[in-house]
């Protein structure tokens, strides 16, 4: 499915200042994000992050309180369904009409949020206060942090209820992990990490593949991505799933583009057949016809 409503992810709605809504592709669904890292700050430096980091940012720090007060009233209008009757999700088709999670994403990684538990454990509190029990709690994060026991301790708050801890890894080599991440960091750690918070979470690794200069990371490097996903899960870790995506929004370096579905498709039957995990493929939307 193809429609505008699933490429528009803007963190700006009406004049909230830290929670905005969007309708997902992998959510299937209305998510409410929580914007944690508004000053745009990131550990990593991803060429394929639609992230302006050339404007300035609206704000450098976190008001707790605004923050609980705007992610509350998004789930009120949610749990009424008065949000389909605002003018941005009017055309939302009918399958997509259902919220489906509150997520920590955001401009930059959310696990370097001092109080993301405590922010956790308020969602947790809305979530009985609207009656929404099923509505999971997801937290967006690139793992480089999860070997941190205070990262842990915040992620902990998710027990008790639904909840997913989105895992990125993109690569299986280090020279491509460093592209990607724009980075010179250790893809040993970022996989020693996973299997670390698999251990005690449940996660799903999220992995985005895009183009440069119109060529894909090819064979080569899905076969050592679907190497690192196998050391990963002899650890023991608890892998939900790998979502294979794609660019569908305007990358912040040009040279970065988006693969074709039917190599989508190839990409994700080839790695499917080497692991012993579920394997979801999505697709990307040419961003220029979405602007």
């Amino acid at each position: 499915m193809k429609t505008a409503i699933l490429s528009e992810h803007s963190r700006q709605f009406e004049q909230l200042r830290f929670a905005y809504p969007v309708v997902s592709r992998r959510s299937r669904g209305l998510s409410l994000g929580l914007n944690v890292n508004p000053d745009k700050i990131c550990n990593f430096d991803c060429p394929y992050c639609q992230v302006d980091r050339a404007v300035a940012p609206r704000d450098k720090t976190v008001d707790f309180e605004v923050l609980v007060s705007e992610i509350d009233g998004l789930m009120a209008l949610a749990a009424s369904g008065a949000i389909w009757q605002h003018a941005k999700f009017a055309d939302t088709p009918d399958e997509y009409r259902r919220l489906n999670d509150i997520a920590f994403a955001g401009d930059g990684e959310p696990t370097t949020y001092p109080r993301l538990g405590e922010a956790i454990r308020e969602v947790k509190r809305l979530r009985e206060k609207h009656a929404l029990p099923e509505v999971k709690i997801i937290v967006l994060t690139n793992a480089l942090l999860l070997n941190k026991p205070e990262v842990m301790q915040a992620l902990s708050e998710l027990k008790g209820g639904p909840y997913e801890v989105w895992a990125k890894l993109d690569a299986g080599t280090q020279g491509y992990f460093e592209y990607i991440a724009g980075r010179k960091l250790s893809l040993q750690r970022i996989v020693d990490n996973i299997a670390l918070a698999g251990q005690q979470l449940e996660i799903t690794i999220q992995s985005l593949f895009p183009t440069l200069d119109g060529e894909d990371p090819g064979e080569a490097e899905y076969a050592a991505y679907a190497d690192r996903i196998n050391e990963i899960h002899a650890t023991g870790a608890n892998l939900r799933l790998l979502q294979l995506y794609t660019t569908a929004r305007r990358p912040a370096h040009e040279r970065v583009g988006m693969i074709a579905d039917d190599r989508m498709d190839e990409i994700g039957a080839m790695i499917a057949a080497r692991v012993n995990v579920p394997v979801e493929v999505y697709y990307g939307r040419q961003w220029d016809s979405a602007d």
